[in-house]
């Protein structure tokens, strides 16, 4: 006994040594998370949302965080909460972790993972399909998804991350970017084949024309120092200040009326290369002109802008010699053309109004002359007859997005656990009777450390529970438990269990840290090492300790939840089962500690000190059965299956203490088995005896 309470002493040591091991940012906080150029503008939302200022205090997006907003519930019960940065155009400029309690990460794979995860969304827009993991069947992918790398052992926590992000990125997205689009853009329809003439785009309005005089220029420059600054406008008030000509050429039925045939090849070339591009062909023939002297080609033009749903439409020079076709009247010919480009990616649809605006300028002064200018805005739409608009790829939900990463490890795992029940429910006695039961029961556990364990990472922890105890209390969701499909098997068959065995169907078959225990025991008996087992009062006390385990977990959760990640470490089971060890030191020594304690006290940690098994135990209570066989000899006089049991879950009187059963079987083998079986040795004496007494020696009636 002194032994065994020197190795408990060291056990509460390690244990406290490793326990003593998320809030929402303020705005000064977020502000020195925001990288030079850009700076943190006012808060315009209760959310939280933040106006992103450029180096010269203009508006260039938004800033978030994701829990305010999206508070998905992670595998902790606490949101992941994440800092997202957009542009106006809707894309991602910057994307970082800021707090959560994810077990894996926080004191099993370490940070540097879930922070490299969400370093993907840089570049990407809300508006592309964006899950987490890889394209079903090893494709490289297609039909308009874009995949994100998941994390190895962590997927579940980073799909809970991605879907918070997306989620509070779309909600920005509805409220205050209502220009940014939310599927596929629509884009011209090569299958669309139309003959159409300069008549025609006329009256369909396929093209716009806007035509303002000097004297609308001049009044809105009435009251101005620039009033007097341009003659012309003050001479000939009527005559034309701008004659603008907005066509969308994208379309090949519009571009065939209003190009010539070596313009339409080289836009033709263009579209090719650029697909997401619209090109708006634009004309002007007043006295204003296009663009300023200091434009530079292939850049967005100085004096030309466009709006969307009162959103900004980025143009740019398509960097194309442009030449009016032949149908086009003369008048146009004298004028100056240009094709501009935007990107529909972004947001811009052209089947839906949207407005061209051209500043007209005007200087005051000669030496350091003031710049003021005006807007003259014209308004243009093309119909939807010329575009194609293709179908929204459809996500899939992330429970089905889980399930089909997963299929090959779920099928497996569903037949292994099917063939395993199945023995275990119809043909328990043959499993037991077997000469080679201990190398059989030792190959299923073998498969359970390695393909659950190690591979799949399907080692239950009382994590989950507390977890989805805790997201019942504050209301949440608990979707978090569908994005481990593996995981979840296991626990709707350990319930199942619940049912027909008790807590023994996991405890003693599916679980891989209580496997890996079960090899030390074997381990330590190869090597003649001595057993030590407390004496059945004090096995008695430390069985109680499970339960006081699991009841401070619930406190904890209850009153601390912040603390539960390190709260949970009461488990090995991440150091030796998620983490293969690779973890600091102090967590390798606990774990490594049960399983040395292994090679002297059968199963210490699953029968003394598991949490897990603690409310496996209680669940254990709705066990509809008692399915290991008695015999009314068994526990008076016969104690031999009491004596053999190592878990201690047979009592004086013979009853079988399912709470503490493991079903490892044991008992079974000694009830069938008339060579071990005291009741059935004394019954084969007896029936020989008799056998003798009338003259047949060799006939022993069958039990």
């Amino acid at each position: 006994m002194r032994g065994f309470r020197a190795i408990c002493a060291a056990v509460l040591w390690c244990l406290s040594a490793v326990c003593a091991l998320g809030a929402v940012l303020t705005e000064e906080e977020i502000a020195a998370r925001i990288y030079a150029p850009m700076s943190l503008g006012a808060q315009i939302s209760e959310d939280g949302v933040y106006e992103l200022l450029n180096s010269g205090g203009a508006p260039a997006g938004y800033v978030f965080q994701t829990e305010p907003m999206a508070p998905l519930p992670g595998f902790s019960g606490a949101p992941v909460n994440v800092l997202v940065v957009l542009d106006l155009d809707g894309r991602f400029l910057d994307v970082q972790l800021l707090t959560h309690n994810e077990p894996i990460f926080v004191s099993g794979l370490g940070e540097a993972p879930f922070h490299a995860f969400f370093e993907q969304y840089r570049g990407h827009s809300i508006s592309d399909s964006l899950v987490v993991g890889t394209p079903y069947g090893g494709s490289s992918g297609g039909g308009g998804l874009i995949y994100l790398d998941g994390v190895t052992k962590a997927t579940a926590s980073v799909r809970i991350a991605h879907e918070s992000v997306l989620a509070a990125a779309l909600q920005v997205a509805r409220e205050k970017m209502q220009g940014i689009a939310s599927g596929p853009p629509a884009y011209p329809d090569p299958d669309h084949v139309e003959v159409l003439t300069w008549d025609d785009l006329l009256t369909q309005g396929l093209i716009t024309r806007r035509v303002a005089t000097n004297a609308e220029v001049q009044a809105l420059f009435d009251g101005t120092v620039w009033e007097d600054d341009d003659a012309e406008a003050l001479d000939a008030p009527d005559a034309p200040y701008l004659d603008l000509w907005i066509a969308d050429v994208g379309p090949k039925s519009i571009a065939r009326v209003l190009l010539d045939a070596d313009t339409l090849e080289e836009l033709d070339r263009f579209m090719s290369i650029s697909t997401y591009d619209e090109p708006i062909l634009v004309i002007e023939t007043g006295r204003h002109g296009l663009v300023s002297e200091e434009f530079v080609r292939n850049t967005s033009p100085d004096w030309i802008g466009a709006e969307q749903d009162g959103f900004p439409v980025a143009l740019r020079d398509a960097d194309l010699f442009v030449e009016l076709s032949d149908a086009v009247p003369d008048a146009l010919h004298d004028g100056v053309a240009m094709i501009l480009r935007t990107d529909r990616r972004l947001g811009f649809d052209p089947t839906r109004e949207w407005t061209m605006t051209v500043e007209a300028v005007r200087e005051h002064g000669m030496f350091q002359p003031e710049i003021g200018s005006v807007q003259l805005a014209a308004t243009h739409v093309t119909d939807d007859r010329f575009y194609a608009r293709p179908a929204v790829v459809q996500k899939l939900p992330p429970w089905k997005e889980a399930i089909f990463n997963r299929q090959t490890d779920l099928i497996v795992l569903a037949v292994c656990l099917a063939g395993l029940v199945a023995v275990l429910l119809g043909a328990q006695s043959w499993l037991a009777g077997l000469a080679a039961f201990t190398p059989v029961r030792l190959a299923i556990l073998a498969g359970v450390l390695g393909f659950v364990g190690w591979w799949g990472q399907g080692q239950l922890s009382i994590v989950t529970p507390l977890a989805t105890l805790q997201g019942a209390l504050a209301g949440g969701s608990f979707a978090f438990l569908l994005y481990d499909p593996f995981s979840l098997l296991i626990w709707g068959v350990t319930i199942l269990g619940f049912v027909l065995w008790g807590r023994g169907l996991f405890c003693g078959w599916l679980c891989p840290f209580g496997a890996l225990q079960e090899f030390a025991h074997h381990l330590g008996r190869l090597l003649r090492l001595p057993r030590i087992e407390p004496n059945a009062r004090w096995d008695a006390r430390l069985k109680l300790l499970k339960y006081a385990a699991l009841a401070g977990l619930v406190g904890v959760t209850l009153f601390a939840p912040s603390h539960m990640d390190k709260a949970a470490e009461i488990e090995p089971f991440k150091t030796a089962i998620t983490t293969f060890f690779l973890r600091e030191w102090y967590y390798v020594a606990y774990a490594a500690l049960w399983l040395v304690l292994g090679l002297f006290v059968f199963k210490g940690f699953c029968r003394y000190l598991c949490p897990l098994g603690a409310l496996m135990a209680i669940g254990g209570a709705i066990r509809l059965r008692r399915w290991i066989p008695r015999r009314i000899e068994c526990g008076a006089p016969c104690q031999l299956c009491k004596v053999k049991c190592k878990y201690g879950s047979i009592a004086r009187d013979g009853a079988i203490q399912y709470s503490e059963c493991f079903q490892c079987l044991d008992c079974v083998t000694i009830h069938d088995d008339a060579d071990q079986c005291v009741p059935l040795i004394l019954r084969g004496r007896t029936a020989r005896r008799a056998s003798r007494d009338l003259g047949h020696p060799n006939t022993v009636p069958a039990e």
